[in-house]
């Protein structure tokens, strides 16, 4: 993009953050940034019509699932990465990327292209400024899971270079940043990054860290030309899935395998689904032998991974105390070329992996209204009300009111 379109941009994205978009002369073509703008308020206001409640598996909230305790894991870490690239922020940035810790802007995530973010990012930020988010990412996550948003970022830029380098609509550094409430050692605060194919929130109190609702993927998922050939993502959670299929049993696959045909997409519980009602499906914990629990653990602690290792642990351990109650259920086929999807879900964790139909590489496709396996978006939710950390917030104002 030639600097004068691209200050244009940036002011524009500017005067949306603070709320002076100009308004449209009567009559006007609206243009494509226009569009994006009204898609994305239109997008919000559906999908905050309803107060956070969390997902369900019976339209209730399950409680006592989210105790406030110690996990004797240190955040210091984060706190303190958090604090220097915020330091590393302009005045006029930082009021874009701060946020109270109870403030909508939790909710405000979308994967879509399209959708107009709210913070500083990367694409504006100095080189110094870069390295702090990014030294953010590096305190927060496992080396597993900075690679991985690192690795997606650059398949967005693979993106561009396969819709003619459009590189305004997709590309590398088009991820913003925000910060929920002050970075504390002991009052409750937190991050998100947000982007095409990449979102993660990131709740903190004490030591306790709430990563969800999680949202990974890409399309292209391997790149197999350009700058970043070569780059791949989420090629070890797509084989561990279908061995995990696999190590079933013909009458456990009855109950496990929910269609045998994968004609769509399949996630439920994408951007603005934070209330969503999902019926426990497929095979529970409790008709699994003790290696097949073994491996679902081992598959779950792939996407509990992202996280940095001391928290991963801490949720795992979350997860196995309902293992019985976890179910595995599966849309899809069982070859080594099949598309499929998969989910598990217990009460305190909800994983969805989804083959889906080719979106922003349609004109490549051959069949582009079936899935295939270079689009892949993951999700993985805390059900039962505490996403974004709400009920470990909730206890805390309580007990704060005491």
């Amino acid at each position: 993009m030639r600097l004068p379109a691209l200050l244009s941009l940036f002011a524009s994205i500017f005067l949306v953050s603070a709320g002076t978009a100009p308004a449209q002369p009567a009559g006007k073509e609206e243009t494509r940034f226009e569009r994006f703008r009204r898609m994305s308020r239109e997008a919000e206001a559906r999908g905050l019509a309803e107060p956070f409640r969390g997902i369900t598996a019976e339209g209730k909230v399950e409680t006592g699932l989210f105790p406030l305790r110690s996990t004797g894991v240190s955040t210091a870490p984060v706190q303190a990465a958090a604090a220097t690239f915020l330091r590393q922020l302009t005045p006029d940035q930082r009021n874009r990327t701060c946020f109270p810790v109870d403030d909508a802007e939790w909710r405000k995530w979308m994967n879509q292209h399209f959708y107009v973010r709210q913070g500083v990012s990367f694409q504006e930020m100095s080189a110094e400024q870069r390295a702090a988010a990014f030294g953010l990412l590096r305190a927060s996550l496992s080396a597993r899971g900075l690679r991985l948003s690192e690795d997606i970022m650059k398949l967005n830029h693979t993106l561009g270079e396969l819709n003619h380098d459009d590189f305004e609509q997709y590309g590398q550094w088009l991820y913003h940043v925000t910060v929920m409430g002050e970075p504390s050692s002991n009052q409750p605060w937190g991050w998100q990054i947000d982007g095409h194919h990449l979102i993660l929130n990131y709740f903190v109190l004490g030591d306790q860290v709430v990563m969800s609702p999680v949202f990974v993927g890409s399309e292209p998922v391997v790149a197999r030309s350009g700058k970043f050939q070569g780059v791949a993502v989420l090629q070890e959670e797509q084989a561990a899935g279908l061995a995990m299929l696999r190590a079933l049993r013909e009458d456990q696959r009855a109950v496990a395998v929910l269609k045998a045909q994968k004609t769509g997409n399949e996630n439920l519980t994408e951007a603005f689904k934070d209330n969503v009602v999902i019926p426990y499906a497929g095979l529970p914990g409790t008709a699994l032998t003790k290696e097949q629990q073994q491996q679902l653990l081992a598959l779950i602690g792939l996407f509990v991974g992202y996280l940095d290792e001391g928290h991963a642990q801490a949720k795992l351990a979350e997860v196995q105390a309902h293992l019985a109650r976890t179910h595995f259920a599966w849309i899809g086929g069982s070859a080594d070329d099949s598309t499929y999807y998969f989910r598990i879900h217990s009460p305190v964790l909800l994983i969805e992996f989804d083959h889906q139909r080719p979106a922003n590489l349609r004109h490549l496709s051959a069949a582009p209204q079936l899935p295939d396996r270079q689009h892949i978006h993951v999700v993985v939710r805390t059900p039962n009300g505490n996403d974004y950390g709400t009920d470990l917030l909730r206890q805390h104002y309580a007990r704060e009111r005491h």
